[in-house]
């Protein structure tokens, strides 16, 4: 019978291919603009993730997610690191400042100024330089797709200076950093001189960088600083939470996308149900010679559920291969975001599933009702 009913799905090509092609159409829109919108919300948490090496972050008790700058008063470092399982503490600055470049333009970028004794918050990943050079004298290190954005169509070299604040800034190397929802240039400096790049306020400090001591739980120490301290404290995966968490409730994000998902799920349903529905009403004179033959009703619906099953798992390997192919690509273009985890793929085939059974369901009733007499008429 499984011969019997994969002879009957290809004998005609054209509708064969219309129900796959239905299937492939909504898996394929599914997991690329859920991998999009994965890809966006971890933009907006893109520096979060940069800061290795630190597993608590310290802010303004009202502070709602990372770009929401609340300054600290520089007490507070104190206080925090006299807070009783806290292993080290140390300033964090992160703002925005507006570049004067030599050719008399000026770009917004994102400066993040670090501490600067331990240089803690500093890029990992170098291209050019060295993170250790941000000790000099007016340094600053720039990300890679800042640098052409500032210098297009130029190779990556140190020297080049631009002003902030009236004050005077050298390129000292180039870093490799995750791109940012907001696609500013991204900066590093110490933190003095970050201070010094922008106008002056009289609380500068944006976070507080901490480390537990050894053996002591992370969750344990976040709530012993917020309780001595009045301060919000988090770990770095809760911070990154929150600032996903802000963007799904006060942005518009979810809602577009979630609608294009729902789009590609009734067109997936509708392409594949009608053609596999065309498919079983031109196939009931071979289901009635089976029904003929001696084969049961139990029988004929499982053939109809195993045709369903095979456009539908074929369908949903090319869509989801088309949508890996597409991230595959968007890795080198900057502009585009796409990130698709493991129950991106889980999800996508659950919603196939629910389209491939809602495509049977209008077939199975249809197949049940068939007499074996159909063979005979005209």
């Amino acid at each position: 019978m499984t011969w019997i009913a994969w002879r009957m799905l290809i004998g005609n090509k054209a509708k064969y291919l219309g129900i796959v092609f239905g299937v492939m159409f909504a898996s394929l829109l599914i997991a690329q603009q859920s991998s999009i919108f994965c890809g966006l919300m971890l933009m907006t948490t893109s520096q979060i993730q940069d800061v290795k090496g630190a597993g608590i972050w310290v802010m303004d008790n009202n502070v709602q997610f990372v770009d929401d700058i609340k300054p600290m008063r520089d007490e507070d470092l104190m206080r925090v690191r006299g807070v009783p399982g806290v292993e080290w503490a140390v300033r964090f600055y992160k703002g925005l400042g507006r570049a004067r470049l030599e050719s008399g333009n000026f770009q917004q970028i994102i400066l993040l100024g670090v501490d600067d004794g331990t240089l803690v918050g500093a890029p990992q990943q170098m291209l050019v330089g060295s993170w250790d050079d941000l000790r000099r004298n007016d340094a600053l290190i720039i990300d890679d797709a800042g640098y052409r954005q500032l210098w297009p169509n130029e190779p990556f070299q140190v020297g080049k200076t631009f002003e902030m604040n009236d004050r005077r800034g050298v390129i000292v190397g180039v870093c490799k950093a995750s791109r940012t929802f907001q696609t500013f240039p991204i900066v590093y400096t110490r933190y003095t001189q970050a201070v010094q790049y922008t106008p002056g306020e009289r609380k500068t400090m944006s976070f507080i960088l901490a480390e537990p001591q050894p053996g002591v739980p992370v969750e344990q120490v976040c709530q012993q600083i917020h309780a001595q301290t009045g301060l919000k404290a988090l770990t770095r995966h809760d911070f990154v939470w929150a600032t996903i968490d802000y963007y799904l409730k006060r942005t518009g994000i979810p809602l577009n996308f979630g609608i294009t998902v729902v789009l590609g799920v009734i067109v997936g349903t509708a392409i594949s149900g009608q053609t596999f529905y065309l498919f079983t009403v031109e196939n009931l004179k071979q289901f009635g010679a089976l029904k003929a033959m001696g084969a049961s009703n139990f029988r004929i619906v499982g053939m109809v559920l195993l045709q369903a099953t095979q456009v539908g798992f074929i369908g949903y390997c090319l869509g989801v291969g088309g949508a890996a192919a597409f991230g595959h690509f968007s890795k080198f273009n900057a502009k585009l975001a796409f990130y698709m985890p493991w129950w991106i793929l889980l999800l996508t085939g659950a919603i196939v599933l629910l389209i491939v059974m809602l495509a049977s369901l209008l077939c199975v009733w249809k197949v049940v009702k068939v007499e074996p007499a159909i063979v005979f008429k005209g």
